[in-house]
């Protein structure tokens, strides 16, 4: 098994051809005006109708306008297949529309149509508490094991040559920051959390999301005891990396600006599908999209 990126065909095929039939099994908090915004990025950036703004290799997008209060007058999606269809073209379906903020549409340039290395939504949310998401990586479970593994005179400031040194980057999926069991560990460190989500803090609704290269670990009880404000988080954050020793992205849980990856978007760098898991033994090859040639 290897992993590559996938080709724009792949993409757009992907997006036309397969996410449609997941739509139905979408957490239920992910609908076209709940988080406060979608945001795409992509693998070459993409103009703006403004001559002076840079081009744009990542986009964020509100999903209701607002008023000087801060409070929704009129949503930008009417449904999730505006949200679909902007998905699948951003630059013709740039919600800013003919704004000189928007994406060029793709008719005016020699340039083709971009297409979305990776679809987020925003963890901030209009409808509910801030959604709580912890981050697992494999790049950083990679990085600590290459740290033991190699002695001291590779220097730690520069990764690729520890990586290199320890054999991470030879290990398939090769050029790769990490070898498959950094991933399949970060999946095993996923499940852990997530028990302690349940036995610690009594939680009912929790998901583990295989992020393409890693895991998302969510928190999702929304009663007024596990509204989890910055404080908690930061509380939350320091219990899993210094008692339970689990390699976290404490930013991503204490930030609300932070965006996630869409459950069931393309991973279009390693060709898999973000999805929920069930168990720690998932195997990662069973992510690949049927558009995907192998």
């Amino acid at each position: 098994m290897t992993w590559r990126q996938a080709t724009r065909e792949e993409i757009y095929a992907y997006y036309a051809e397969e996410f449609p039939r997941y739509l139905d099994d979408l957490p239920e908090f992910i609908t076209a005006t709940g988080p406060k915004q979608y945001a795409i990025a992509f693998r070459e950036s993409h103009p703006v109708r403004k001559d002076e703004v840079p081009a744009k290799d990542f986009i964020r997008r509100d999903t209701w306008q607002t008023d000087t209060s801060g409070d929704r007058t009129t949503p930008e999606f009417d449904d999730f297949e505006d949200v679909v269809e902007f998905i699948r073209h951003p630059a013709r379906n740039d919600p800013l529309g003919r704004s000189e903020f928007a994406l060029t549409d793709p008719e005016v340039l020699e340039q083709p149509d971009p297409r979305p290395d990776a679809v987020y939504y925003a963890l901030d949310h209009w409808e509910r508490p801030w959604v709580l998401l912890v981050d697992i990586d494999a790049k950083e479970i990679a990085r600590d094991r290459a740290d033991e593994m190699v002695s001291a005179d590779v220097d730690s400031r520069d990764d690729d040559a520890l990586l290199d040194a320890a054999g991470i980057l030879d290990a398939a999926p090769e050029g790769y920051p990490y070898a498959f069991e950094d991933v399949d560990r970060a999946i095993e460190y996923g499940f852990e959390v997530r028990d302690i989500f349940e036995d610690d803090f009594d939680a009912e609704e929790t998901m583990v999301v295989y992020s393409g290269q890693g895991v998302h670990v969510y928190l999702l009880d929304t009663d007024l005891a596990h509204r989890y404000d910055e404080q908690s988080r930061e509380v939350l954050n320091d219990l899993l990396l210094e008692t339970y020793d689990i390699p976290i992205d404490p930013v991503v849980t204490a930030d609300r600006r932070r965006v996630a990856r869409l459950p069931y978007s393309l991973h279009a760098d390693v060709c898999s599908i973000v999805q929920p898991i069930e168990s720690p033994a998932f195997d990662v090859r069973s992510a690949t999209p049927e558009v995907i040639d192998e």
